[in-house]
């Protein structure tokens, strides 16, 4: 491979106007998909295989045309201290606002709280339903102002009015953070090279390959159902990446031509061995981030490839663009050693120069193996400590911000009519082929209203058949508290005995439930994703390494350093440690997707510093130095770069803590810490402790399976002998 990559680089260096044009012409061309193409919405959020999507799919069969699927809105209305809603007054302000919201092109129905029995008991707090035709997502923005509008209106008359409901959803933005993300990345690449033209150069072919891959999932996002927040994950996975590729060929480069080599053979080298770790690096991301599919959940797969196909393309480019813009720059990037004379630095001076920073931290851990590898366990097990209490749950408008209309709608209604009241489950009894489905439907309703912790039970609401009915059940706790998780069992439990005796289908749906089954399904898949990503992840770095104890390390290293992430996301979001610095107003369960996001993501990236560090003690190993003097050697050489690499991504993830998107910020924070952790922590502390103690037997490698596997020569051995092949070339020339 390092052969192949090579010439790769030669040629992308030496016809640099192709190349370039190449990109460019394929940037442009996804510019212009992504301009005409229709706006994203919100993807359809559906969990194959579990009951609350079976009874969901149900409803649209048996009920057509209700839009099951359009986005709701809830307009709670207070009445001021002292009064009722029942007030004349009052009741005429609500049914003028009920008025004024069936006008709306895109309404399908508004409900009448004086009809529907949408008044509480002690008549403080009344609610008026509207059901839309579409998906909050494509709502226009007219229907959200005539939302707004009505309940201002309403505000005006005395009362107070709030809006609950996914109807106000807009996309998310990640805040001006992102920029200032960008901008340490900026700084940080300059003090790395010491050269403004060298730091811009991964900056720049990063913002091109983010381009085209976030301009190709936004042209398809309609085809294909993509949704608003696979972009926000592509380019925050895109530009990290993309940054750290380009940089460790940059890096690469000056360091041959430090050697002496000319800059054409300087490019086939860097892109012959850094672009060899850049690929396999890339594919163990690119693994992760498809094996996310494992999970069945289409919105999770849907975000992994896009965000897979965004890494691919930050490869390609760190291949070919990279060397490209190296021939372009030509002598203003100056060998390694050498400052810029814009920074006004010269040539590093010829005497013997002091030790750099990573070979003294190397030489220290390869002293003190024994130490440096319990402070690293112990501190990280200490900070997985919290996740041990780790709580899961998909967020709802009880985890909004309490400045917002949508919190604060949350909180009357538990206030009016009970916590369980924000989170009704929709019990769906399927008696089509039933001798009697009246009598099954009541049936159900009065085994449900026998069971505790059930609040109200409505009557049955059959469709027009007279097959099939909708019950709704309120619960008398919160959406996401256990107790209501027990009901939703204990009424699939009761439905499982009405189908033993009458062969009807009683099925639970409705957000509360869907979430439970999300959470539910993630779980089971977690042991299955990590079997399978770590598995292939682990049979690929066997090729890379040609060891066996060198990738085992690496992946109980990434274990450790995820847990600790997740013991961090767990003190920041569930119980609330530095939520001021945040901006976290409002703790609670963690996303129920965030451990498996996080393994399959956090593995990649920590993969990254892996292949990128021990491939430089591996080619030192393999040109013959002696096991602790080549992890000295690969720090001496690598640990600058990785160090640089892994404060620009902190950076990079750390802008999407500004996110308006509560799961954006979580998976920013948590990306964030966990590069922390696993960069500074495992990779630079853990991983060569561990290589000082095994010594030569951490390349250990059976015979026969060394036989087996394929040569891919990440270290580019190949190119020495190709090296070897041009100085006796020269010397038969000469004689």
């Amino acid at each position: 491979m390092a052969t192949f990559l090579y010439r790769l680089g030669r040629f992308a260096f030496r016809r640099r106007h192709l190349v370039a044009l190449f990109w460019v012409a394929l940037l442009a061309l996804a510019g212009a998909g992504a301009a005409g193409a229709p706006a994203a919405g919100t993807t359809s959020f559906s969990i194959p295989g579990t009951e609350a999507q079976k009874a969901f799919d149900l409803l649209e069969e048996r009920f057509p045309g209700s839009s099951a699927d359009g986005a709701t809105a809830r307009v709670v209305f207070k009445a001021p201290a002292g009064e009722k809603m029942t007030d004349a007054e009052h009741k005429a302000t609500v049914q003028e606002t009920v008025q004024e919201l069936s006008g709306g092109f895109e309404v399908a129905r508004v409900t009448d709280p004086y009809q529907g029995g949408g008044v509480s008991r002690d008549g403080t707090v009344a609610y008026a339903s509207v059901s839309y035709k579409v998906s909050g997502m494509e709502l226009e923005d007219t229907s959200r102002d005539a939302l707004e509008g009505a309940a201002e209106d309403a505000r005006d008359a005395g009362l107070t009015v709030e809006i609950g409901g996914d109807a106000l959803q807009t996309v998310p933005h990640t805040g001006t953070a992102e920029i200032i993300g960008i901008g340490i990345a900026a700084v940080v690449l300059v003090i790395t090279f010491g050269s403004l033209l060298a730091a811009g150069l991964p900056l720049l072919t990063a913002i091109i390959g983010v381009g085209i891959g976030v301009s190709t999932i936004t042209a398809l996002a309609s085809t294909l159902d993509l949704g608003s927040t696979t972009s926000i994950l592509a380019s925050m996975i895109g530009l990290a990446v993309g940054i750290d590729y380009a940089l460790f060929v940059v890096s690469r480069y000056r360091a041959e031509l430090a050697e002496g080599r000319e800059r054409e053979d300087a490019a086939g080298r860097a892109v012959g061995t850094a672009g060899s770790a850049v690929v396999f690096a890339g594919l163990t991301v690119v693994i992760a981030l498809v094996g996310l599919s494992v999970v069945n959940i289409p919105m999770l797969t849907k975000m992994g490839v896009a965000a897979a196909g965004t890494v691919a393309i930050a490869v390609l480019i760190a291949l070919t663009m990279v060397p490209a813009l190296l021939g372009y720059a030509g002598r203003r990037v100056r060998p390694a050693g050498e400052k810029s004379k814009l920074l006004g630095g010269g040539r590093a001076p010829k005497k013997p120069q002091r030790p750099n920073m990573g070979t003294r931290w190397a030489s220290f851990v390869v002293r003190r193996p024994v130490a440096v590898l319990l402070l690293g366990v112990v501190g990280l097990g200490a900070a997985a400590v919290p996740a041990a209490s780790l709580e899961l749950g998909l967020p709802d408008d009880g985890s909004q911000p309490t400045s917002t209309t949508q919190r604060r709608a949350y909180d009357l209604l538990s206030e009016g009519f009970g916590p369980g009241f924000n989170g009704p489950l929709v019990v769906v009894v399927d008696a089509k082929g039933s001798d009697d489905p009246q009598a099954v439907f009541q049936r159900t309703g009065d085994g449900i209203k026998a069971l505790d912790n059930v609040v109200n039970v409505s009557p049955a609401a059959p469709n027009k058949v007279g097959d099939t009915a909708t019950i709704t059940v309120v619960p008398d706790s919160k959406p996401s508290s256990v107790t209501t998780e027990d009901l939703v069992h204990d009424i699939r439990d009761a439905g499982a005995d009405i189908k033993a005796g009458t062969g009807a289908d009683v099925l639970v749906t409705g957000s509360t439930a869907m979430n439970i089954d999300v959470s539910q399904k993630l779980n089971d898949a977690l042991v299955p994703y990590l079997i399978l990503v770590v598995g292939l992840a682990f049979l690929l770095l066997i090729v890379v390494f040609r060891s066996i104890l060198v990738p085992l390390k690496a992946a109980l290293g990434f274990l450790l350093s995820v847990l600790a992430a997740l013991g961090a996301v767990v003190a920041v979001f569930q119980w609330g440690w530095l939520s001021g610095p945040m901006n976290v107003e409002q703790t609670g369960p963690v996303m129920s997707m965030m451990p498996i996001f996080m393994v399959g993501v956090v593995f990649g990236l920590a993969m990254d510093y892996e292949v990128f560090l021990v491939t430089r003690m591996r080619e030192a190993y393999v040109h013959g130095e002696k096991p602790s003097q080549a992890v000295v050697t690969g720090f001496r050489h690598g640990a600058r770069v990785v160090t640089a690499a892994a404060v620009i991504m902190i950076a990079v993830f750390s802008g999407f803590i500004g996110s308006s998107e509560s799961m954006v910020k979580m998976i920013g924070f948590g990306l964030a810490i966990a590069v922390l952790f696993d960069a500074f922590v495992v990779r630079m502390a853990i991983v060569p402790a561990v290589l000082a103690l095994l010594g030569t037997k951490a390349w250990w490698l059976p015979k026969w399976l060394d036989r087996a596997l394929p040569n891919v020569d990440v270290e580019g051995e190949g190119l020495r002998t190709e090296d070897d092949r041009k100085d006796e070339n020269r010397e038969l020339v000469r004689t």
